[in-house]
C-alpha cells in the first residue's frame, strides 16, 4: 500500500502538467432569451437533438412558429452516399457516407450571432453485398451516430461564438 501512494501522486501530478482539462459546461449568452430551432424538415431527427441540446445548456424552447425570438436556423441538411471501391463483379464494398448541415443563428433582433455556417461530417464502411440486411443496419447506426455528433459539433460552434467578446 505504501509503495501504491507514490505512484498514485505521481501520475495525478504528471496528469495536471500535461494541460488536460475536462471542457466546461455549453454557456449560452445571457441576453439571448428564448430560442427557437427552424428546419426545412418539422419532423427532422436533428431538429429534436438541437432542442434537447440547448434546452439541456438551460435555453428556453420555443415552437418554430413563435415570432421575435432568437432563431437556430437549419438551412440545409443533405446526405450523401459514395461508393470508394468495387469487387470484381463491379459491386460496390466499401462507401463513404457524408452528411452536411447548413446553419445559423440569430438574435431576436436579427443580428447574427453564429453567421452561416456549414458542418460536414463523412464516415466509411464496408458493404457485403451477399449481407444486405446488416449492412442497412450498419448504415443506419452509422447514420444515427453521425447525428449525434452534427448536434454537438453546432452546440460546440455556439458556444464557441458565445464565449467571445
Amino acid at each position: 500500500m505504501r509503495r501504491l501512494l507514490p505512484l498514485v501522486l505521481l501520475s495525478t501530478l504528471l496528469l495536471g502538467a500535461c494541460g488536460f482539462h475536462l471542457r466546461s459546461a455549453l454557456t449560452l449568452p445571457p441576453d439571448l432569451g428564448a430560442v427557437r430551432v427552424v428546419t426545412q424538415d418539422p419532423f427532422s431527427p436533428l431538429r429534436d437533438g438541437l432542442e434537447l441540446a440547448l434546452r439541456q445548456a438551460g435555453a428556453d424552447i420555443v415552437p418554430a412558429a413563435t415570432p421575435d425570438v432568437a432563431t437556430l436556423n437549419v438551412l440545409s441538411e443533405r446526405w450523401a452516399e459514395t461508393p470508394l471501391s468495387v469487387d470484381q463483379f463491379g459491386r460496390a464494398q466499401e462507401y463513404s457516407l457524408r452528411y452536411a448541415v447548413v446553419f445559423r443563428l440569430r438574435r431576436a433582433d436579427g443580428a447574427d450571432l453564429v453567421p452561416q455556417q456549414a458542418v460536414e461530417l463523412a464516415r466509411d464502411y464496408t458493404s457485403s453485398p451477399s449481407e444486405l440486411i446488416g449492412t442497412e443496419s450498419e448504415r443506419e447506426l452509422l447514420g444515427r451516430e453521425m447525428r449525434r455528433e452534427m448536434v454537438a459539433s453546432i452546440v460546440r460552434r455556439i458556444d464557441g461564438a458565445s464565449r467571445q467578446p
